[in-house]
Formats: structure tokens, C-alpha cells, sequence
């Protein structure tokens, strides 16, 4: 770290040490002012989330069942990273990352009308640069296809143009509902802010069903990015009047006089190229999968849509609550130091606790899953064999991807946003060359069919997320002392889920001929049973906490 690295930055007047670069006396200390617990606000995102997911999986398995693998579904599923690639670089990353901790801290300090002005002129700033992404991006969409999809023929690459040049409008509209999640979240609205994406799901399932029978796929696909498009106007205007009342003065203004405004600007563009870097690995791999045969593409995507589920479940649930609760931690340095160690230690085993069994459920049960989801219409048994192998590539990664979550929040909470783009840079780019040799040559080396390269994709993405979570945990306990979870802890959870494991694929033997409903409910609720009562057993607080909340209720 340089000099300029460790200059103590202002805000919101007040000079605030780094932490760890300054010693302060004893005397001096004052304890840390923050919020007691993120428990109850990490169930509101978690339920939120959960809600949202469950509706998007509805809608997957709406889609898998009109499109199955086929050409037109690869097009659209090429063509749907356009609104996620917006959405996830301006609300999950940088929005989150650079306007929450300004504006949580100035309402921690009651400065309300200061970061009513935060709010009014982020918005007005979002929505000029919003405006002229759209404009440019459908201007520009025959190079963005070039871009993603340079493997598709030209029947498939032209209803991906048309697709991309749909979605964009509704990205825009993505992106200033992330501006109503930042405001949200910082008053710890969580609920709401989470479960908005079930308007956009809804509208794309209504299209799915209204239209899928009355269409061709070429054309059912365009109505259904339409219906993409509705769904964002809805996810936006859902949030938008809450919003309105938590602010109570909303007056967009394009201004950056302010020296917040500033400062989350500041804060904005390291985070926005850290998300950005992350986002073009996900269009590096869809690229590198237009290559692989018809159907890798949307495979790809399907699989994409369960890995991430716990994810966004557990990791994005805990991190989005911690977020807001560490920017608002004032105090001495030593003392604020000593809060980020015990907040970030009690996140991570709450977050490994549940993506421990996930990573060996997708490894050893991935095509139970896969089928349970998936399997119907044109979404054959060998599909969910298929998207099995994918996410048995991607489970190599999940708990390093998950974490580091948590250990990039706590660097925003420090308004340090250059060191988790730095990681991210070093794991974009390692992921892309090994995703280029395990997706394109290691199928040929090792005698596989090509298609299988798709697997390979998340598996090179997996071990760099690894290289880059080791790289944030080293960064981080040099600034504010040792922390991660203890190795007895990591061996319980894997213990329980390796046990788990056993049992589930002893009675997927069993029951192999069954429909994938039930034998879905027999094999991985056997999983889930055996994983919980090994951890009860062996001691794990989360375990027993659950399993006693459950028979409480069950007495009831």
C-alpha cells in the first residue's frame, strides 16, 4: 500500500483513521457505535431473496419447458446478460459498495436532509448515464453480439441482435431500481427491496404462458424480452414509493457540489470497473460457450441460475445486511477494528454454514436438482445430466465466490474500493486463460465431447475465485488483525455434508426410475436431514439453534 493509500479520508466533515494505521491510546477509546445485530436484517434479505428465487426459478422452469436446449434459446439466454450485466455493475456492486456507506453513515450522524440531496443527485446522475448507455448499447449491439456470442451462426446471432436491442430499455429501468435498493437498504428496509424482482419474474412468466403456444420460438422470444421489459418498469415502480416517503424530499438534481456526492463518485468507478471485471468474465465464458456445440450457451445459463442461488441466499443476505450496519461504525480506530473482526467472523460461518452443503450437493446430487427444476417439455433427462457437470465444475468455487462477498463489503465499509478491483482484475484474468484451455483444448486432451468444455468454464472461474478470496482474507487481516473461520468449524460442516452426501446417493440408487418430484423430495431431503442432525449432533450453533426453532413450532 502506498502513501496515499493511508491518508485518512473525510467524511461527512470528520476525519476518520484507516483502520489499523494509527495507534490510540487506551484512554482515548471510545467503544464502537453501530448496530447490535444484523440477525433479524439478514433474514429480511434472505426472505426476500428466497421469495425472488423461487419465482425466478418458476420462470426458468417455464422457459426450460418451451425452449429447452435449443437455438433459440442459447440466442436468448446470450442476449439476457445484457440487463444482468447492468444491473449487477450499478446495484449490486457499485451502488451498493459507494452510495450506502455515504449515505448510511450521514443517517447515522442525522443528517437527513444532506442525504436526501446524496439520494436526489445520485438519481439524476444515474439516470443521464443510464440514458445514454441505452442509446449507444442499441446503436452498437451488432459489435456487443460480436462480443458475446461470436460462435453463433448468422440465424442465431440475428434474433440475438434483436433480443439485445429489447432488453436494453429495461436495463435502464434495472439500474434505477438498484438506485431504490441503495435507499432502501440504508434505512434497513430490506424485505421490500428484495422481493421487487418478483414483478419483473412475473411479467416474463405471464409472457411465457401467454404467448408459448401462439408462437414460434423465435418469435416467443421476443415477447418474452418484452415482458422483461415490463417486469423492470414494475420491479422499479414497486420500490419507487417507499423510496419517496424515506426521503421525503425527492428532487433530482444533476449536481456534484457536494462533497458527498463526490465522494460517492469517488468511490463509484473503482467499484464500477472491480463488478464490471467480474461481469465480462460471465460474457468471456458465454462467449467461449457459443463455441461449444448448440445448447451450451442456455445449459450454461440454467446451471447459472442454481449456483447462484445460494449465493444470493446466504452470502448476498448477509453481506447486504452487514454492509450498511459496519459503514455506520464509529469509534477509535483499535475498537472499530475489533467490531469488523467479530461482525466478519460471525458472517462467515453463518454463510459457510449453508454453502458447505450446497457446493457437495451440486457435486454429488446435481442431476436430481437439475431434473426436479428443469426436467419437462423440451427439457430432456440428458439436459439435466448436462447441467449437472456444470454445476459440478461451478461447486469447486461456490464457498471462495461466497465469502469473498462478505470480505468485499468489509472493504467498502472502509471506503476502500481499489483493493477489490485489483483481486478482481488478477481473478478475471486468470480465470479467462484457464477458462480458455478447459473449455476449448482440455476436451480434446482428455477425449471428452466438446460440449463438456462448459463444465470446464466453471471450474477455471471456481479456482480463481479461490486465488482471489485468499488474496482479500490476507489483504484484509493485515488492516484489521486475524480473521476467517476456524479449521475445526470448516471440518464439522464438511463432515456433515460428505455424510449427507453418502446417504443421498445411497437412495438415489435406489429410487433411480422414480419422476424426478419425488425422488427429488426422498434423496435431497434425506441430504438435508442427514446434514442438519451431524451438525446438531457434532455441536454446530446454527444447526442446533434451527432444529430447535423447527420442533417449537412443530408443538405448536
Amino acid at each position: 500500500m502506498n502513501d496515499a493509500d493511508k491518508t485518512p479520508g473525510v467524511v461527512a466533515g470528520e476525519t476518520l483513521e484507516e483502520v489499523g494505521a494509527t495507534q490510540v491510546e487506551p484512554a482515548a477509546q471510545k467503544p464502537a457505535r453501530t448496530e447490535v445485530s444484523t440477525g433479524r436484517s439478514a433474514f429480511f434479505v434472505g426472505a426476500g431473496i428466497l421469495i425472488s428465487r423461487i419465482v425466478g426459478l418458476i420462470r426458468q422452469r417455464i422457459f426450460a419447458h418451451y425452449f429447452g436446449s435449443s437455438a433459440e434459446g442459447d440466442a436468448f439466454s446470450a442476449a439476457f446478460r445484457i440487463p444482468n450485466f447492468l444491473q449487477n455493475v450499478f446495484g449490486e456492486g457499485a451502488l451498493s459498495a459507494s452510495f450506502i456507506p455515504v449515505y448510511a453513515k450521514l443517517l447515522a450522524k442525522d443528517e437527513e436532509k444532506e442525504a436526501a440531496r446524496v439520494a436526489n443527485a445520485i438519481f439524476a446522475i444515474l439516470a443521464l448515464v443510464t440514458a445514454v448507455i441505452v442509446v449507444v448499447g442499441v446503436l452498437a449491439t451488432p459489435y456487443i453480439v460480436t462480443l458475446i456470442a461470436a460462435g453463433f451462426e448468422e440465424e442465431r446471432r440475428a434474433l440475438t441482435i434483436t433480443l439485445v436491442r429489447i432488453f436494453f430499455p429495461g436495463a435502464a429501468l434495472l439500474v434505477l431500481s438498484a438506485w431504490c435498493l441503495g435507499v432502501l437498504n440504508s434505512h434497513h428496509r430490506f424485505f421490500i427491496s428484495y422481493t421487487a424482482p418478483v414483478a419483473w419474474n412475473a411479467a416474463i412468466i405471464a409472457a411465457l404462458i401467454y404467448f408459448g403456444n401462439r408462437l414460434d420460438l423465435a418469435n416467443l422470444a421476443g415477447a418474452t424480452a418484452w415482458g422483461s421489459v415490463i417486469g423492470s418498469a414494475l420491479q422499479f415502480g414497486v420500490q419507487l414509493p417507499s423510496v419517496l416517503r424515506l426521503l421525503k424530499r425527492f428532487r433530482p438534481e444533476l449536481t456534484v457540489a457536494s462533497a458527498h456526492v463526490r465522494q460517492v463518485l469517488k468511490s463509484f468507478f473503482p467499484v464500477f470497473m472491480s463488478r464490471g471485471v467480474v461481469q465480462i468474465s460471465a460474457f468471456v465464458d458465454a462467449f467461449l460457450a457459443s463455441f461449444l456445440g448448440q445448447g451450451a450457451v442456455v445449459a450454461l445459463n440454467y446451471a447459472q441460475s442454481l449456483y447462484t442461488l445460494p449465493v444470493s441466499l446466504f452470502g448476498m443476505s448477509v453481506s447486504a445486511a452487514e454492509l450498511p450496519a459496519m459503514s455506520k461504525t464509529l469509534g477509535a480506530a483499535g475498537i472499530v477494528a475489533e467490531t469488523l473482526r467479530h461482525r466478519l467472523d460471525e458472517g462467515l460461518k453463518r454463510i459457510s454454514f449453508f454453502i458447505v452443503p450446497s457446493a457437495v450437493a451440486f457435486l454429488a446430487l446435481g442431476d436430481v436438482i437439475a431434473a426436479v427444476l428443469y426436467q419437462t417439455g423440451k427439457f430432456t433427462r440428458a439436459d439435466a445430466i448436462y447441467v449437472w457437470t456444470i454445476l459440478g465444475g461451478a461447486s469447486v468455487g461456490l464457498l471462495a465466490s461466497t465469502l469473498g462477498r462478505l470480505y468485499s463489503s468489509t472493504y467498502y465499509a472502509l471506503q476502500d474500493t481499489r483493493t477489490p478491483l485489483l483481486f478482481a482484475v488478477l481473478r478475471v484474468g486468470l480465470g479467462s486463460v484457464l477458462g480458455y484451455f478447459f473449455s476449448i483444448h482440455l476436451p480434446g486432451l482428455i477425449g471428452v465431447e466438446s460440449k463438456l468444455g462448459a463444465a470446464g468454464l466453471t471450474i477455471a472461474s471456481g479456482t480463481a475465485g479461490w486465488i482471489e478470496f485468499v488474496l482479500l482474507r490476507r489483504s484484509l487481516n493485515q488492516r484489521i488483525g486475524k480473521t476467517g473461520l476456524p479449521l475445526s468449524y470448516s471440518a464439522k460442516l464438511w463432515l456433515g455434508a460428505l455424510i449427507g452426501a453418502a446417504v443421498g446417493w445411497g437412495l438415489k440408487l435406489l429410487v433411480m426410475g422414480w419422476h424426478p418430484i419425488p425422488l427429488a423430495m426422498v434423496v435431497l431431503g434425506a441430504y438435508g436431514c442427514t446434514y442438519f442432525g451431524v451438525e446438531y449432533v457434532l455441536g454446530v450453533t446454527h444447526a442446533q439453534t434451527i432444529i430447535r426453532r423447527i420442533l417449537r413450532i412443530a408443538r405448536l
